[in-house]
């Protein structure tokens, strides 16, 4: 679960965007393009070039769902941890003021490097 009220780690997967939960179109902006998506068991993140979505699905039937936008403008610090060759997930960290340290475990073999300059583009613009 997303709620980054409460810290901790949260493990994500990469998905295609056209699986993103629907409503987070029409909270884009003009000009504003989707990155990448990831999900938790029902929440998804959305990095897009403007901010970070973060859908946070509730409740047993899951129609209701908190939506939190966080600007990079806001993001402090941010680090990276590749993969190795036992480890396949990789990492990611991002400080924010308002929040704290939010940690986030990608499975698989996300290309993390390429994600991380894209990221940089946006954070140090």
């Amino acid at each position: 679960m997303i709620d980054f009220s409460k810290g901790g780690v949260f493990k994500l997967e990469p998905i295609p965007s056209n699986q993103m939960l629907e409503p987070i179109n029409h909270f884009l902006i003009e000009g504003e393009m989707v990155l990448s998506v990831f999900r938790s068991v029902r929440d998804q993140l959305v990095f897009t070039n403007k901010r970070i979505i973060a859908a946070n699905v509730q409740g047993l039937t899951g129609k209701k769902v908190d939506y939190t936008s966080i600007p990079y403008s806001k993001v402090q610090t941010f680090s990276v941890e590749t993969a190795g060759a036992f480890d396949r997930d990789c990492e990611l960290e991002i400080y924010i003021s308002s929040i704290g340290k939010i940690h986030f475990e990608i499975k698989g073999g996300f290309d993390i490097v390429t994600f991380n300059k894209a990221i940089s583009k946006y954070v140090l613009g």
